[in-house]
């Protein structure tokens, strides 16, 4: 399985990056094997649009899964209607999370964690 996770740096040994949009990277890993991808996110500094550009490139990269802290409505709506299943209020490392969901200690959103614009006063 091919999951996404929002990430402060390029390695599995960053923090969770809290926001979706507006993450620095995202580490794609293939679950069974945890060989890993880091994509930079080129949608982080976008003055808007960000979830939404976001969750399409998360969407093209074929993951069947994102984790991250918060996800706003339009990069959730993206994502559900793709079959893309979320995970939100996540925080640690990027390698402990993989973990944590390869152990069923995570379970998908019903909905979005935060409104929408977010992420896009965070100081970044």
């Amino acid at each position: 399985m091919r999951i996404a996770v929002s990430a402060s740096e390029p390695t599995l040994d960053a923090e969770v990056d809290p926001r979706f949009g507006r993450c620095a990277y995202f580490i794609i890993i293939d679950t069974d094997s945890m060989k890993f991808e880091a994509v930079k996110n080129s949608g982080a500094f976008a003055r808007g649009g960000a979830g939404t550009t976001t969750a399409q490139m998360v969407v093209d990269k074929n993951t069947e899964v994102v984790v991250t802290g918060n996800c706003g409505p339009n990069a959730f709506q993206v994502l559900s209607a793709a079959g893309v299943r979320v995970i939100t209020g996540v925080y640690g490392k990027v390698r402990d999370t993989v973990q944590a969901y390869k152990d069923g200690q995570l379970q998908p959103a019903a909905q979005p964690s935060v409104p929408g614009h977010f992420g896009m006063w965070s100081g970044r």
